[in-house]
């Protein structure tokens, strides 16, 4: 950012996990302090909830959920929005350009499911589809929160126009297929090691052609993509 080499951000969330730390409160202050100094200096950045960061305050109990932590996350979560600009721009998913930023994935099984209408409706429209949809459809395994197209080889949504960029589940390196760019390299195994490469993307958002950003010294966090 300091460079020039990318004009904005976008973090694909997962902010809180445990990992053996579910009583360190101090460390999840921490950590989420370091997101909000970030959010202060660059105030255009766009956030994408993860599922262990709604987990909170929708209290969905799922693996890495801290019941000690439960006041302390929930709050830090306010915190970070009210220091946004705009409380939009923390969001499940949002799109600039010809490209999708989410955590998960958008599939058309998702989207045919909400409505049949959103498979041919303007993609702003299936965006604000997306952030306005259920609690209950959103913790679902198909939502743009949960699924997983490393795993599960769907159809995803319109991928011939719009590239995904998306985290949620762990890669050792960043790699594109079928439209959707893979990006959480940071996460750990539950001893601390990272489990991918020190490494972020810069990508065009109307070519959709992205680089690679090496991180010097990286020890480990939520998976995130950078615009």
């Amino acid at each position: 950012m300091a460079a020039g080499k990318a004009e904005r951000a976008v973090c694909l969330m997962d902010i809180p996990d445990d990992w053996g730390q579910e009583k360190n409160l101090g460390l999840y202050e921490k950590t989420f302090d370091r997101a909000i100094a970030w959010a202060k200096a660059h105030p255009d950045t766009l956030w994408c909830y993860g599922n262990h960061d709604v987990s909170y305050p929708w209290m969905k109990d799922e693996t890495g959920y801290s019941r000690y932590a439960e006041v302390v996350v929930v709050m830090k979560l306010r915190e970070l929005r009210d220091a946004l600009p705009d409380e939009s721009q923390l969001a499940m998913i949002h799109r600039i350009g010809k490209v999708l930023f989410m955590h998960g994935g958008l599939s058309q099984l998702f989207v045919r499911w909400q409505d049949e209408k959103f498979m041919k409706a303007d993609i702003d429209e299936v965006v604000e589809m997306v952030n306005q949809a259920s609690r209950n459809d959103l913790w679902r395994n198909n939502s743009p929160l949960w699924f997983r197209p490393q795993y599960d080889k769907v159809k995803m949504f319109r991928t011939k126009e719009y590239k995904q960029v998306v985290g949620h589940t762990p890669v050792e390196k960043i790699y594109e297929e079928c439209g959707v760019i893979s990006t959480d390299v940071f996460s750990t195994y539950s001893d601390g090691r990272q489990i991918g490469e020190s490494a972020m993307i810069v990508i065009d958002t109307e070519t959709g052609e992205f680089e690679k950003i090496e991180v010097p010294g990286a020890d480990g966090g939520a998976g995130a993509g950078e615009e």
